[in-house]
């Protein structure tokens, strides 16, 4: 494959500007000598003079012209690439991102982020992905652009921002017996029937093991993949959701919430990607879009 020296081109863009070798020489803080090879290595590579003796001048060639047109929108189109983070604009920005978050987090701040989208990136798409497999091989594979979960063993490349804290409460429907007798007490907890949230299809979890601790057991009837599903088999029932406080706001309106009677650990939510994107000003803006919608 043949090389080509792409500073000639700018070298060539000078020299016909300059209109000669020492004017050309001086703006490229190069010596005469040095200009008229650069000349010669220009000449050779597109088979013309380029620049031609005309009295005590140099003239351009033909060729020289043509070259002069279609060089200068070639330099400042890779010149514009340099400076492509300067000057990102959401607005002209055409690209679907794929973000992989849970269902409680989509339903609590999707429509804030799309609502931002539609005002300052009317041209971006979203498109929201749940894995069965919650690792880092889609971020490296390029499948997901965005991982948004608890933080927990992401990978060693894997870049990370916590973006929110979360508790668990419990919730019920309005008429359910805990909503309606005083406070919730551990044991009045306990008694009742449960629904558990697990990907992985689990009936046990912390706040299992923090009963255990008072000798409680919960009576878990229902496991669900999902916090949103768990929500909405609560309504008119008598079981008992436990589910994040800030990522199910919106879809708790109306049930009955309240603190667990039990220490759990509080939930770090992180939005992870790949070093890739890093610098991506399309990505970077779109991290901080999801960043806003969360702080809104």
């Amino acid at each position: 494959m043949t090389t080509f020296d792409l500073n000639l081109l700018v070298a060539l863009d000078i020299l016909l500007t300059e209109g000669g070798v020492s004017a050309a020489a001086r703006r490229l803080h190069l010596s005469p000598s040095a200009m008229s090879r650069t000349l010669g290595r220009i000449r050779d590579t597109f088979g013309d003079p380029i620049l031609v003796r005309a009295g005590r001048s140099l003239v351009p060639t033909p060729r020289a012209l043509e070259l002069k047109a279609a060089i200068r929108p070639l330099l400042d189109e890779a010149w514009a690439m340099t400076r492509s983070v300067d000057r990102f604009d959401p607005a002209t920005l055409r690209r679907t991102f794929v973000l992989r978050a849970n269902e409680g987090f989509v339903a609590e701040f999707g429509g804030r982020l799309s609502r931002r989208l539609s005002d300052n990136a009317p041209g971006v798409g979203l498109c929201f992905a749940v894995m069965a497999q919650k690792d880092a091989l889609a971020l490296r594979e390029g499948r997901v652009d965005l991982d948004i979960g608890v933080l927990g063993d992401s990978g060693p490349e894997i870049r990370l921002q916590a973006i929110l804290r979360d508790r668990f409460v419990g919730v019920t429907d309005p008429d359910h017996p805990l909503a309606t007798g005083g406070p919730v007490s551990a044991e009045r907890y306990a008694a009742e029937r449960q629904i558990s949230v697990s990907r992985r299809g689990l009936a046990r979890g912390p706040i299992d093991l923090a009963l255990a601790s008072r000798g409680l057991v919960r009576d878990v009837t229902v496991v669900v993949p999902g916090f949103i599903g768990a929500l909405a088999m609560v309504r008119g029932t008598s079981l008992v959701a436990n589910v994040p406080e800030r990522q199910t706001r919106e879809a708790r309106r109306g049930l009955f919430s309240f603190p667990l009677p039990v220490e759990t650990p509080e939930v770090t939510v992180a939005m992870m990607w790949h070093p890739r994107s890093d610098a991506d000003p399309a990505h970077r803006w779109l991290r901080a879009a999801v960043r806003q919608a969360v702080e809104d």
